[in-house]
């Protein structure tokens, strides 16, 4: 998996490129733990993203609870197989999904 930022102003996209899985997913969180202070408004661009598993969940609800107290997180660009994960596990229901 790639990761590619773009910080503007409060403002930080986040693009993800191949699989977010049990072995990428610390890299992702320990991106989003060194990049979220200060940051109001939180983009995941899956456009890219061609796997997501449980451990990818889970660091997407981290995620989305750290930017629940300082701003707001959108998914956007999902394929329909990340949609169905998302609509099977709930996800649906907890993200902001474009």
């Amino acid at each position: 998996m790639t990761i590619e930022k773009k910080l503007n102003a409060a403002e930080l996209t986040i693009t993800l490129t191949g699989r977010l899985d049990t072995i990428t997913a610390p890299q992702l969180e320990a991106e989003l733990k060194a990049s979220l202070p200060g940051v109001e408004h939180l983009v995941l661009d899956f456009a890219a993203l061609d796997y997501l598993s449980s451990a990818g969940l889970r660091v997407l609800l981290a995620a989305q609870k750290q930017m629940n107290k300082q701003g707001d997180m959108v998914v956007r660009s999902v394929n329909q197989t990340i949609a169905e994960i998302f609509e099977v596990t709930g996800f649906g229901d907890i993200l902001t999904i474009e």
